[in-house]
């Protein structure tokens, strides 16, 4: 996993994903680039001010590719939560990367994390927050497991603004899945997170040019992904992403630490 990264991947924003070997990432990606997403979102949380050894949650981890990141990168013990890849699945890719000795998959429900208040320094979520974390309710039961001042960043998948009038957008009514109704601007995030009264929320932004990774991650998925289903669900983020050229689609980073 530490070959050098997929020539047409190799990105000068990320020099510590690029570290990684690009055929590991795109076997058990399950969606953008995560690594990508994650070093975008580490300097805005913190993380490598951590102390090591702190304690991190992933929520949402998928097949745990960041929390090796998280683990290797910042020498941080993760707590690796996912509902629907299985922790014994988990247990044996980190053990495979060498973290086994600080990672600890669970299977655990956004809404009912099996974790005491004050748990962890930080908790990270990389393109999933927005399954669960547009519920008004949601954002207090998820800071409770911060430490005081302990932060919580997430990279979702974002509108550059909120569609007014025609909804969704003209030219991307014959892409449209319901489950893109939690597509939200930096401006909503920043207004959900802040009227919760959980958090101060310290940055809530738009990646710039975040829509062309995608669609350069997703053309090579769709061409070399060893699933049948991922290289599909690839080709259709292509031909969305073409679609909408920029104009509607990207990442938000959302930052927030915990109020007292």
């Amino acid at each position: 996993m530490d070959e050098p990264a997929h020539p047409a991947l190799t990105h000068p924003a990320y020099p510590r994903s690029n570290r990684y070997d690009t055929r590991w990432i795109i076997e058990h990606q399950m969606g953008p680039h995560p690594l990508w997403l994650l070093e975008w979102l580490a300097p805005a949380l913190g993380l490598d001010d951590l102390p090591p050894g702190a304690r991190v949650l992933d929520l949402g981890c998928g097949r745990a590719l960041t929390s090796v990141f998280l683990a290797r990168e910042y020498d941080v013990r993760v707590t690796a939560a996912d509902l629907w890849i299985r922790p014994d699945e988990n247990a044996a890719r980190l053990a495979e990367a060498g973290v086994a000795d600080r990672v600890l998959p669970v299977r655990a429900e956004a809404h009912d994390l099996p974790f005491g208040e004050g748990t962890f320094d930080a908790v990270v979520s990389i393109d999933a927050y927005q399954y669960f974390g547009t519920d008004d309710l949601y954002l207090p039961t998820v800071t409770r497991l911060l430490k005081p001042g302990g932060r919580i960043g997430v990279v979702v998948p974002a509108l550059r603004e909120e569609p007014e009038g025609v909804e969704p957008p003209e030219h991307l009514k014959p892409y449209w899945d319901p489950g893109f109704w939690a597509f939200h601007s930096p401006a909503w995030w920043r207004r959900h997170w802040t009227r919760s009264g959980a958090v101060e929320v310290e940055a809530a932004d738009w990646q710039p040019d975040g829509w062309r990774d995608w669609l350069r991650w997703s053309e090579v998925c769709a061409e070399e992904s060893p699933s049948a289903f991922m290289a599909g669900m690839a080709r259709d983020s292509v031909e969305l992403l073409r679609a909408d050229e920029g104009r509607a689609l990207g990442f938000a980073r959302v930052v927030g630490r915990r109020t007292p």
